[in-house]
């Protein structure tokens, strides 16, 4: 039977929960055993004689992080995916400030796959179970989507201001919360949709604010991350069913998806004819190039690694919305290290953005911080109480 329950990241999902009979020689109907299929949901066993409680395994790396609370798992993963994207978003802006990059944003594509497909073959053989457990057919779908996420992102940064690529790419919240909906059948409550429009918009009027005081528009670039935000709104869903319905590791889908999404780019690029051109002028600027490529590809291969198991682990939106959080950072660091000029309109949109998050955090903990509420209410009533009391009056 169809159950609403609410998981421990604070989503509300539909699950599915069954009970399984088993009779024993005698014919006498034995204990039942109850499970319910939620995202690393604690699930307790009555029919276990021990009494224990099984968790979905969470690994990261040769980490296990199972057994640590999942607080603590949502704050390792957080901090991990702040540390290797603020890299990742710092040199993907230095590779595109070179003159005469910005039209090769697909040969880079090509190269960070390239890296990424190695870095998935190395993985593998350190990994006990080197059966590919997801359908080839599947990853033909996750591969194109993965080439048009990231393919045209990259390409847009040479035709929009940095900070307006960014923010067009949070967007993706709404698209994620659509594609939950549509692709997994999720329901989300008003507070979490609240949230998302909070932070898009919040983000959006930030990007708003450089655009007004340094405008770089394109209307080829803004079709690009458009593009680009439409299918990174359908991955995020895609990945999680795909990992949850077959259990396969991450570093599979990363192999497998841009492997094929390598062979994808190699082959657009020759047919169109612009893979000698790319090749030949990254040949001129081998360190600006090739040498900024590997720390893009290093750092954005392990981010991808960790936005894969907090997909796994809290779901896509709880991902996206920290990733989208990652990307306001982001985006204060450009201002910082690449100079750009300031206005107080940053300071209300951020405050937009901060409410969002707080919206967020609000839906994941709702019970708990609900009790808290309450409990903090009576105890201020019962201050008064003791006050205000005869006792108190001399």
């Amino acid at each position: 039977m169809n159950k609403f329950l609410h998981s421990q990241d604070g989503l509300r999902q539909t699950v599915s929960a069954f009970s399984i009979k088993t009779r024993s020689s005698s014919g006498k109907a034995a204990a039942t055993t109850s499970t319910s299929l939620s995202n690393n949901t604690v699930i307790k066993m009555p029919g276990d004689p021990s009494g224990k409680e099984s968790r979905e395994a969470v690994h990261l790396w040769c980490f296990d992080l199972t057994y640590i609370p999942r607080a603590w798992q949502f704050i390792i993963l957080t901090s991990l995916t702040f540390a290797f994207y603020l890299v990742y978003g710092y040199m993907q802006e230095l590779i595109f400030r070179l003159e005469g990059f910005k039209t090769f944003g697909w040969y880079l594509t090509l190269i960070q796959f390239f890296y990424y497909t190695i870095f998935g073959i190395t993985e593998l053989q350190f990994m006990e179970d080197k059966q590919r457990r997801i359908p080839l057919k599947m990853y033909l779908l996750l591969a194109f989507l993965t080439v048009a996420t990231m393919g045209l992102s990259n390409t847009s940064v040479g035709y929009l201001n940095y900070p307006t690529q960014v923010i067009f790419k949070c967007c993706k919240l709404i698209p994620v919360l659509v594609g939950g909906i549509l692709i997994q059948g999720k329901k989300f409550s008003l507070i979490d949709i609240s949230a998302c429009l909070c932070m898009s918009i919040g983000l959006i009027l930030f990007s708003l604010a450089d655009s007004v005081v340094s405008p770089n528009f394109n209307p080829y670039g803004i079709t690009l991350i458009s593009l680009a935000l439409c299918a990174d709104g359908a991955i995020g869903n895609v990945q999680e069913k795909t990992l949850k319905q077959y259990s396969a590791a991450s570093g599979e889908m990363v192999l497998y998806s841009y492997g094929i999404g390598f062979i994808y780019i190699f082959g657009g690029l020759s047919v169109s004819g612009n893979l000698l051109p790319a090749f030949q002028f990254c040949q001129q600027y081998p360190i600006e190039t090739y040498g900024y490529a590997v720390i893009f590809s290093i750092t954005g291969y392990l981010g991808l690694y960790v936005v894969l198991t907090l997909v796994r682990s809290f779901g896509a939106l709880v991902a996206v919305t920290v990733t989208t959080c990652r990307k306001a950072v982001t985006i204060i660091l450009s201002f910082l290290f690449f100079t750009k000029p300031f206005v107080f309109q940053y300071v209300w949109s951020g405050l937009v953005v901060v409410l969002g998050i707080y919206l967020n955090l609000y839906s994941k903990n709702k019970t708990s911080w609900d009790a808290a509420i309450a409990s903090m209410v009576d105890k201020l009533r019962g201050r008064r109480k003791r006050v205000l009391g005869a006792e108190n009056i001399v």
